[in-house]
């Protein structure tokens, strides 16, 4: 039935399987292999849409080159999908994404033909040049080649990359996968660049038999090449009547070509495979390709969830009596408070759907900025709208903010700009893992002077602690919240202004002290009920602390003075975060008192259900009582 149903795919476990068709059976593999991640995804859902569109490149690469000797960075990771498939990795597919299943990205810890870490975006070129310039040093014969696409082209680390590639000696290979897009369109200077870009075909031609000629010829040694290379950028100049930024950085650049024409990749990466130097093919490719839905709205099936593979039509959830997701909320009171507050601007790096940014784009589009990802970017970008008197509210997933940290300190902290940054997916976010948890960014932010840092408890105080950011005088404000659905379904209130590093007694009792930051505080909330309901008589009190910067002092003093026992509960990394904050003041302030700190272990949380995650990580309400009971 597998054999019928997969005539070529189901014999392919590795690469050298691959290697033993015909160019021309490719195309049929590549149907095959197209029609087995739509089936894998619609029970098990992923990232659907980029890796349809990189089925054609993921063939050619395994056929051409002989990995994982050769290496292939991947660049995002979620266009990987195909490559799992054929690198060994079919049988066990169907735990993508699964607690101990296959992993949701790319990595060297799960197999050796994964070369890299790819959660994010932008770091291929870097770690690709990396390894050819090592396999150079030490004499290995291997090729490197550098898969870069979704958008990330646009982030600053990618031209960092090209930059340092133009002037090392290397011979890498960077693709392109240009398909005008990251999770929603891409943006900006770059996409409308590439969207221009074009090659002149007889110049195609000319120049792949010129090369092959002086390859052949020994006179594309590196003395010699980059004067050729100078001579070849002025010829193409002269015959296309056009100069493209590559080139000129004396990348050579080819294309762009049909990213789903398989047959033509393998006979262009062919001709590239031993060529000298650092060159650059772009592919066109379509996002979804092979897949109607996908294709038509590729933002929508990025990741799905759960489908019908052959309708297309996708498993409808009941949300009528459901709380919304905290983004929704951010997205909805945003755009209230820009109807209220004329300086509000919205910036987001290529996050409009995922953070709600875009809610405020389709009613205000000349006040909200899709920066692309370029996450330092969005912050500095947001530190010169703050200079110049205006208020902006810059979303980043809290992973992705790490790599703004330096932006935060010295283009916004260190002048106390009034910038409100919003930090979505903060915490566990389960099955993308732990290069997509927001774990660090509370004990990496608490050392930076001149930062408020909150955290709300549900969504009235997300929109209190919104509200109170826009007001003058707040300096650099930072608000964290997670990923999916908040408590509360009646969202909607009136928006008034907390004090700031002011927390809150939810709950009295004389036995022991909870001290909570954020929505996780809910957990405590159900550990203390579950406990009264057993006719449990320990008196637990519960405080939100609302604010790890300021912290609130005298709630601290009134829970030293009368408790003995004393936990700590937060959704990040136990070091540096809340726990270490209240260690800190009862150290300082002469106070010896039994304090548990729970949150996040010192280790790189794997993949899960967010469930699963909090269990294993002692942060989930079944965990917490019996952190009562002990104390």
């Amino acid at each position: 039935m597998e054999q019928e149903k997969y005539e070529l795919l189901s014999h392919i476990k590795y690469p050298e399987d691959l290697r033993k068709l015909k160019v021309d059976q490719l195309p049929k593999l590549c149907d095959e292999l197209r029609r087995d991640i739509v089936e894998e995804l619609s029970v098990n859902p992923g990232h659907l849409a980029s890796s349809l569109g990189v089925v054609e490149l993921t063939v050619a690469l395994h056929y051409v080159y002989h990995t994982p000797d050769d290496r292939i960075v991947w660049d995002v990771g979620h266009q990987a999908y195909g490559h799992k498939i054929l690198t060994g990795r079919r049988d066990q597919f169907c735990t993508n994404r699964m607690m101990h299943g296959l992993r949701p990205f790319p990595s060297p810890i799960e197999s050796e033909y994964d070369t890299f870490t790819c959660g994010h975006a932008s770091n291929s070129v870097s770690a690709a040049l990396g390894m050819a310039v090592a396999a150079a040093l030490k004499k290995e014969e291997r090729h490197v080649v550098a898969v870069i696409g979704d958008g990330a082209m646009s982030g600053g680390l990618a031209f960092e990359g090209l930059n340092n590639v133009s002037s090392t000696p290397n011979d890498l290979l960077i693709i392109l996968n240009d398909n005008n897009m990251s999770i929603d369109r891409s943006v900006g200077g770059m996409k409308q660049y590439l969207l221009s870009l074009n090659t002149n075909e007889t110049y195609n031609k000319i120049r792949f038999k010129v090369s092959r000629w002086l390859n052949k010829r020994g006179m594309m040694n590196d003395d010699r090449r980059h004067g050729l290379i100078r001579l070849n950028n002025a010829l193409k100049s002269a015959i296309s009547h056009q100069q493209n930024v590559f080139e000129g950085m004396n990348i050579r650049y080819f294309g762009p070509f049909d990213g789903h024409d398989v047959k033509n990749i393998v006979r262009l990466l062919r001709q590239l495979k031993d060529m000298k130097g650092p060159k650059m093919l772009h592919l066109h490719t379509i996002k979804g390709k092979g897949y109607q839905p996908a294709e038509q709205e590729a933002t929508i099936w990025h990741a799905p969830g759960k489908f019908d593979a052959e309708t297309g039509e996708r498993e409808k959830t009941d949300t009528a009596n459901k709380p919304p997701k905290f983004q929704v909320v951010f997205g909805e009171t945003l755009l209230e408070l820009a109807r209220q507050n004329d300086r509000i601007v919205g910036i987001t790096p290529a996050m409009p759907s995922g953070c709600s940014m875009n809610i405020l784009m389709r009613a205000m589009p000349h006040r909200a900025f899709d920066v692309g990802i370029a996450e330092g970017h969005a912050v500095t970008f947001s530190a010169g709208l703050a200079k110049e008197g205006l208020q902006p509210f810059c979303n980043i997933y809290s992973a992705f903010a790490q790599r703004a940290y330096d932006n935060i300190i010295h283009d916004t902290a260190i002048l106390s700009l009034p910038v409100v940054l919003c930090l979505d997916r903060a915490g566990l976010v389960g099955e993308d893992g732990p290069t997509h948890h927001g774990a660090f960014d509370l004990a990496a932010l608490r050392p930076i002077p001149n930062l408020t840092i909150a955290s709300p408890m549900d969504e009235h105080e997300l929109r209190h602690l919104m509200y109170t950011a826009q007001l003058p005088g707040k300096g650099t404000f930072v608000i964290r919240y997670p990923r999916g659905c908040g408590s509360l379904t009646d969202w909607r209130c009136p928006m008034e202004e907390l004090t700031v590093g002011r927390g809150r007694c939810l709950r009295e009792g004389t036995d022991v002290a909870i001290l909570s930051l954020g929505p996780i505080g809910n957990n405590a909330v159900k550990a203390i009920e579950t406990l009264k309901a057993q006719g449990n008589p320990i008196s637990v009190a519960h405080y939100d602390m609302r604010f790890l910067k300021p912290i609130d002092e005298e709630l601290l003093r009134e829970v030293a003075e009368r408790f003995d026992r004393i936990i700590t509960l937060e959704d990040g990394v136990k070091k540096g975060g809340l726990g270490s904050a209240v260690l800190e003041w009862m150290a300082q302030h002469g106070y010896q008192r039994h304090v548990t700190c729970l949150g996040l272990p010192d280790e790189f949380v794997e993949h899960g259900s967010i469930s699963q995650l909090q269990h294993i990580t002692g942060i989930d309400a079944e965990s917490i009582q019996q952190v009562i009971l002990k104390s």
